[in-house]
């Protein structure tokens, strides 16, 4: 059994119940552990939590990292950004639920430790939309305010998708962009 194991079953449980509803007893059982045996591998419900938040965040942050690292020019270089991330979110939902959902339950020592992992996320989106404003291919007046408005709109996704639904998760990041890049106005 390796942590990995156990940091993507507890996702999967505090995805479906929620962490305050998840016991070390679920977790031990999803990887047929004893739960003492489940303790020679984390210490606490809340070490497993953090590490879970960290280990999407963590696989955000390097995708973005490989999005912006590409030549693309910015407004291309979104709609990557954009469509990697939904698509990953998707692939990863219960990781995606639990950072989005659950990060609201870490003990304050534990989630001053999350904050700047997530702040980093964060910075790189607004380095992106930085990046369009300084070569002239967006306008916005905040470039924080309006990370956190795409982040919002997309982390929603996750609360109402539905992969029998009409849209794939690429088409769904393609609407998404040409929203927030062409917005509601005609032209």
């Amino acid at each position: 059994m390796t942590r990995d194991e156990i940091l993507a079953a507890a996702a999967q449980i505090f995805s479906q119940k929620g962490f305050h509803a998840t016991s070390m007893q679920d977790i031990a059982e999803a990887v047929n552990l004893q739960k003492a045996s489940l303790y020679h591998h984390v210490s606490s419900k809340q070490e497993i939590l953090v590490d879970v938040l960290d280990m999407a965040l963590d696989l955000f942050i390097a995708n973005m990292q490989a999005v912006m690292a590409s030549p693309l020019p910015p407004d291309e270089m979104l709609r990557q950004a954009m469509q990697t991330y939904m698509v990953t979110i998707l692939q990863e939902r219960d990781l995606a639920s639990v950072l989005l959902l659950e990060h609201r339950s870490l003990e304050p020592e534990l989630h001053t430790r999350h904050i700047p992992r997530r702040d980093r996320f964060e910075s790189l989106w607004r380095d992106l939309i930085q990046r369009g404003l300084e070569d002239s291919c967006f306008y916005t007046v905040d470039s924080a305010m309006s990370a956190r408005a795409l982040l919002g709109v997309m982390n929603w996704v996750i609360t109402w998708y539905s992969p029998e639904g009409e849209l794939t998760p690429e088409q769904i990041s393609q609407q998404y962009a040409d929203l927030f890049l062409n917005g509601l106005l005609s032209r």
